[in-house]
Formats: structure tokens, C-alpha cells, sequence
């Protein structure tokens, strides 16, 4: 199938996934599940790229196995905490920001969809990549996807089970990968994309791969990722979290500061 073809066929599976995630949101007031939907949307494309890429199986099989693993695990980890927990405090704001205008949740909603189309740019290099054998650069983007993958889903169970304990309601979490950023599940997810990037590395579309972590660090830096979860972090957690951000880096990790006179 022409990659371009099979790009167009996942924006508008994408684009009807969030044309019914909007309508279910219409009614549940709840636009949590737009991040499952994402993710879920993402390891379905991987999938789907994998099996109908122009590629060498070896190439069609890498990517459908390792963007669909990443996209159903997020997906699934994602709607475990949307599922159990009132509307994210970011959407909440969001909603008394727009008061509730349904046409901006409806383009919300049609934006993520784009972004489906924008993140399997990446996959969409791998699978065809003509690659007959395992070499060098799929060696490196297999060891990359696994430290990020791992790193993601490591950070991702921390920051679960603090949340879980009632006493540790209104504070930031600063255990394990936690310590050394205040986002080290958006770091590992960034670097596992830096992992497709090599995995396409000898396609005719290798440079495609390369929109993938640029991409994902604009968004997690400066848009959709970091400004968001710090905005709310500072609604609901106050004078703690602006400890921690004095105190830990945003993204890259690194050593803590020294405590300025807070116990841990």
C-alpha cells in the first residue's frame, strides 16, 4: 500500500475515533479519556503500518510489534487512573475556560486526531524501511526503545502508587525516577521515540522518523505536556510543587538541588 495512502486511512480512522470520543464527552462532561483514545489510536496505527507497510517484514514486524506494545500499554495504564478518577484537572480547566463550548472541544477533539496523524509519521518510515537482517542502527533503536519503554513505564507505576496513598494527597511525589525530574515519564517517552528514529534508519523515508522526537519534545516541553501538568500542579499542590520545581529539573534528569529547610 502507498505510504501516503496508509497515512491518510489512519488520519480518518483517527479523526472518527474522536468524532465518537467527543460525543461520549458531550454526555459524560468527562475529557479524560481523549489521552486513551490518543494512545490507543497511535498503537493501532503501528499495527496497522506493520502488516500493510511497503517494507521488509523484518522492518513491518519491528515497528508493529514495538509502536503497538508502547501504544496499547499507555493506552491501557492511561485509562486505568481516567477510569477510576473525576475529569482531569487540566480539562476541568479547560471546560470553565471555554464555559463549556462544545464547537472548541469538538476542534480539541479533531486535534488530537491530527496529532494521531503527525506521531505515525515515524512508524510510517520504519515500515518502509527495507532493512533484510538485523544491523547496527536496529541494534541501537531496539536498545533505545527498551530503556525508554522500561524507564516510561517504571516512572509511570512510582507516581501510581504514591497517588494511591491517601496521606501523600497535595503533595509532589520525589521518590525513585521522581527525584531527578519532575516529568521523567515524559523524558523516557521522549527517548523511546528517538529509538524509531533509528529503527528507520535506510528508508526512503528515514527522515520522517526524525518528526517523531522533535515533535514529541515541542509538545511535552512547551505545549501540550509539561505547562499543562505544571499549571495544575501549582493549583492543586501550591507551595509544594513551586519547591520542586525550584529544586528538580523539568525534563532532562539531574541531580536535585539541596533541601532549602523541607523534609522529604
Amino acid at each position: 500500500m502507498s505510504p501516503w495512502l496508509a497515512a491518510a486511512q489512519i488520519w480518518a480512522a483517527a479523526a472518527l475515533v474522536m468524532l465518537l470520543g467527543w460525543w461520549r464527552q458531550t454526555r459524560s462532561r468527562n475529557a479524560g479519556p481523549v489521552d486513551v483514545l490518543w494512545a490507543g489510536s497511535l498503537g493501532a496505527a503501528a499495527i496497522f503500518l506493520g502488516a500493510t507497510g511497503t517494507g521488509s517484514a523484518l522492518s513491518r514486524l519491528s515497528i508493529g510489534v514495538l509502536g503497538g506494545l508502547w501504544g496499547l500499554r499507555l493506552a491501557w495504564h492511561l485509562w486505568r487512573r481516567v477510569s477510576r478518577e473525576p475529569e482531569d484537572g487540566r480539562y476541568r480547566y479547560l471546560r470553565q475556560h471555554w464555559r463549556d463550548d462544545q464547537v472548541r472541544f469538538f476542534l480539541f477533539y479533531q486535534g488530537q486526531a491530527l496529532a494521531v496523524l503527525l506521531f505515525s509519521l515515524p512508524f510510517l518510515a520504519v515500515a518502509a524501511n527495507p532493512l533484510a537482517r538485523p544491523g547496527p542502527w536496529w541494534l541501537a533503536g531496539i536498545a533505545i526503545w527498551c530503556a525508554g519503554m522500561l524507564g516510561e513505564a517504571v516512572a509511570d507505576r512510582q507516581l501510581t502508587r504514591f497517588r494511591e496513598q491517601p496521606e501523600n494527597r497535595g503533595r509532589s511525589c520525589r521518590l525513585g525516577l521522581w527525584r531527578y525530574s519532575r516529568h521523567p515519564n515524559y523524558f523516557f517517552e521522549w527517548t523511546l521515540w528517538l529509538g524509531y528514529a533509528c529503527l528507520a534508519v535506510g528508508s526512503p523515508l528515514a527522515w520522517l522518523a526524525w518528526t517523531g522526537p522533535v515533535l514529541m519534545y515541542v509538545f511535552l516541553r512547551w505545549l501540550s505536556g509539561i505547562p499543562w501538568a505544571e499549571a495544575q500542579a501549582l493549583r492543586s499542590r501550591g507551595e509544594d510543587y513551586r519547591d520542586y520545581q525550584r529544586r528538580t529539573p523539568a525534563f532532562f534528569p539531574w541531580f536535585p538541588k539541596p533541601d532549602t529547610g523541607r523534609s522529604e
